[in-house]
């Protein structure tokens, strides 16, 4: 149990945290002058309001109750805080927490190892967002548990899981098919062409795919991933040194929803990329029955609004302009970057629409009539 000056510390946090709610008043004027004193209805709506989670796992200590209600109304919990016992607390913890829809467990240096996770997944059945980056510990036996105890899963960050493989990433989209967005970041041995395949056949509900740095992710896994997952608005391709035009030009035309792609880096890269962005958004955009309807679908379609396209050193000015020139959400001017080309010393003729306006807004000079 914990001390009675932590539960005093506890209890302000409590009462703080649910500023705006007239206790005296939900109590039928029942003044609530310590910790022991509220009711389980109202903590569990003071718990929601909380963000201080190490505030409520103290107050699971009050008495059991407490913990019952706290931990059959906890949805969401972030542990990145736990900087020794992690592995411990997730163990301790999670087989209580059966309602948690979203755990944070980010950590600075690894603690977390399989048996943790495997006690989440044998637990927490609802989990829907689930953020394990920088797990340097875990094993393809997490992602294992994964698959079987957590199949409702949208969003999952396993970045810089460097001990994951592509056979353990398979198995995971074989039954996590709810996913929309994923992020492998550096996870080298995990990102291959095998596990894009994978998730091509089987997450077509996927939105967002970070594989930056991921070295062996080729035009294979790309073209997969652009064929099943139709619905795809953000891919990092950041780092991917052996993907090529292909790639590219599979995700102009089988992702219409695409607004933001990175491909820092990847040097293979040329104008024919580009320009089949350009000709997939000329497709898209047929000319409308009355011109109000035209200006209309124009106005509310998507397309590129982020593209980093930095050490392409291939590319040429003419195939980015047209580029930039098609995609009007795509910026060159200060402050509003959203195309970016560092390292690239032949594209630095290519401007945005609004940034050539500024220059001439800028270069203008009135003629002064003679009267």
């Amino acid at each position: 149990m914990v001390r009675s000056e932590e539960l005093n510390q506890c209890f302000e946090k409590l009462m703080m945290a649910g500023g705006g709610i007239d206790i005296s008043k939900k109590m039928g004027g029942v003044v609530i002058t310590e910790w022991k004193d509220i009711p389980m209805e109202l903590l569990l709506r003071i718990v929601s309001l909380v963000d201080d989670h190490r505030t409520i796992i103290m107050a699971s200590e009050v008495c059991s109750g407490w913990r019952e209600a706290i931990c059959l109304g906890l949805t969401h919990l972030c542990l990145s805080w736990c900087k020794n016992s992690m592995n411990n607390l997730v163990i301790s913890l999670a087989p209580k927490l059966r309602n948690l829809q979203s755990l944070v467990l980010r950590q600075d240096k690894p603690q977390l190892e399989d048996i943790a996770v495997e006690t989440i997944a044998r637990h927490c059945h609802d989990l829907q967002d689930l953020d394990l980056s920088k797990s340097f510990k875990l094993t393809d036996r997490s992602l294992y548990a994964l698959a079987h105890g957590c199949p409702n899963l949208i969003k999952l960050n396993i970045s810089g899981c460097t001990s994951f493989s592509d056979d353990g990433i398979e198995y995971l989209a074989g039954f996590c098919r709810k996913l929309k967005i994923l992020n492998l970041c550096g996870c080298v041995g995990a990102a291959t062409n095998l596990a894009l395949q994978a998730i091509g056949r089987n997450c077509n509900q996927l939105q967002s795919l970070n594989l930056g740095w991921c070295e062996n992710v080729g035009d294979i896994g790309v073209m997969s991933l652009a064929y099943g997952c139709p619905e795809l608005r953000t891919l990092n391709l950041c780092g991917c040194v052996s993907i090529t035009d292909d790639s590219v030009i599979a995700l102009a035309y089988r992702c219409p929803h695409l607004t933001s792609l990175g491909l820092y880096y990847c040097r293979n890269i040329t104008d024919r990329a580009m320009y089949s962005l350009v000709h997939s958004r000329v497709k898209k955009n047929k000319p409308s029955t009355s011109m109000w309807e035209s200006i209309k679908a124009r106005k509310g379609e998507e397309g590129l609004k982020s593209l980093n396209i930095s050490q392409c050193t291939a590319l040429t000015p003419s195939a980015v302009q047209a580029l930039c020139d098609c995609f009007p959400a795509l910026h060159t001017c200060s402050g509003r970057h959203s195309l970016v080309m560092s390292g690239c010393l032949n594209l630095t003729s290519v401007h945005c629409a609004c940034a050539v306006e500024a220059h001439r807004t800028l270069t203008y000079v009135p003629h002064h009539h003679a009267h």
